[in-house]
């Protein structure tokens, strides 16, 4: 089902996270991003239509801003029992074939998706440099069947504001993607 991301107050802190990368098998927090001026949580998994959309230029933000301060974690809460297309190994598959310069960590109790107040895949969460949220919003207005081009403008444009010191511009449009699969009960 397609909702939209809640909203959630500028200047919000970054929740805590300790997750293991799918790929390296290796564990990152909010720490392992320190030396980051900027750090861009995303949450996505392997089988949303909106993500399966956009994932080409997920890959491209990773290699694009590889060589900047800015961070990049990507983060997969969805239940892999009932789908399992977005358990560990399909994601490690994802994220190899990609290419992701980022790590995909599987957030298998999913207390940091209900930390972040993350709702849906994709949904992007960027952080200035003392980890206060200066973005939540959409990569673009493209979407599954509406014909216009995936750019990744709008995050890109936040990207870059809070890279160069500049003020990340407050008119923000809410992600919008598959509800994040939560666990029964």
């Amino acid at each position: 089902m397609a909702m939209t991301s809640i909203v959630l107050p500028l200047g919000t802190p970054a929740p805590p996270f300790e997750l293991r990368d799918v790929v390296s098998g290796k564990i990152y927090t909010l720490d392992s991003f320190s030396d980051k001026a900027a750090l861009l949580v995303m949450f996505i998994c392997r089988h949303c239509p909106y993500v399966v959309h956009v994932r080409q230029e997920l890959a491209r933000l990773g290699s694009d801003y590889r060589e900047t301060a800015l961070g990049i974690v990507a983060i997969s809460s969805n239940d892999p029992v009932t789908y399992p297309d977005d358990a560990p190994p399909k994601l490690k598959e994802m994220a190899e074939q990609l290419g992701f310069s980022f790590p995909l960590c599987f957030d298998e109790t999913q207390e940091v998706a209900k930390a972040y107040h993350a709702v849906c895949t994709p949904e992007f969460f960027l952080f200035d440099r003392n980890r206060l949220l200066v973005y939540h919003g959409q990569l673009d207005d493209s979407r599954p069947g509406n014909t216009k081009p995936v750019t990744g403008r709008d995050l890109r444009a936040a990207i870059d504001a809070v890279l160069a010191g500049r003020p990340v511009n407050q008119v923000q449009h809410p992600s919008m993607g598959c509800s994040i699969k939560w666990k029964r009960g």
